[in-house]
């Protein structure tokens, strides 16, 4: 392993309707640390698809709308503002990346929430990913996060979970990966592709769960490299 692995850690907004999931996030984070690796956040300088009050559920502006909110300044409140622009991104700097997840990976890294397997994917997003699995990184991807990854790697027929859901599984064997049924911390692991996932809160019921799901890729991840 190397002395201090370098991981992307790419988020898609703030909270879990719109954005990022911040358990996922955060854990990941403090999963890299534990591991004695090294991480940069990144996320696209776009407009999320729409913006949901947490509280009530309810959207309080969509794409276009003066009071929608911009995914790299959102996700720079789960960073701290030690944050860059995905445009950014050199996968010669890494040798892993991870994507939580969230809604926005299904809203604003792609659109899978709305088009299911026939999603589009945030050009930056997918620059990110083609390069990152040109260079041999070993890439991440939890919760809803895996979609993006079938979406762009699928033509090389990877494997993949998001826990058991059969219509998601059927998506992503749409796009052509093939998919793993897998429990809330456990992982899938694609050694000929480098690549790790896990169902997180796609299956999860405890931030305990979600602890020890991000602990698991992480580590998995690690062992890739």
């Amino acid at each position: 392993m190397l002395e201090r692995p370098q991981f992307a850690v790419v988020l898609s907004g703030c909270g879990v309707f719109d954005g990022s999931e911040i358990h996922e996030a955060v854990l990941t984070m403090l999963a890299i640390d534990e591991a004695g690796a090294d991480y940069q956040c990144f996320a696209p300088n776009t407009w999320q698809a729409r913006t949901i009050d947490h509280f009530t559920g309810h959207a309080a502006a969509i794409a276009g709308d003066e009071d929608n909110r911009n995914v790299l300044a959102e996700s720079a409140r789960i960073a701290r503002g030690e944050i860059k622009d995905l445009k950014e991104f050199n996968a010669k700097e890494f040798d892993a990346i991870v994507f939580p997840g969230g809604f926005g990976a299904a809203l604003n890294l792609s659109d899978f929430a709305v088009k299911g397997s026939d999603c589009d994917v945030n050009v930056e997003v997918k620059r990110a990913v083609e390069e990152s699995y040109k260079s041999g990184l070993v890439i991440g991807a939890m919760c809803i996060a895996p979609t993006v990854i079938a979406r762009i790697l699928g033509k090389h027929h990877i494997k993949l979970t998001i826990g058991n859901d059969a219509k998601v599984a059927a998506g992503l064997k749409k796009m052509g990966a093939e998919h793993e049924n897998k429990s809330a911390t456990d992982v899938c692991v694609d050694e000929e592709n480098k690549i790790v996932t896990t169902p997180c809160y796609m299956l999860a019921n405890s931030i305990k769960d979600i602890a020890a799901g991000t602990r698991n890729l992480v580590n998995e991840m690690i062992d890739l490299l």
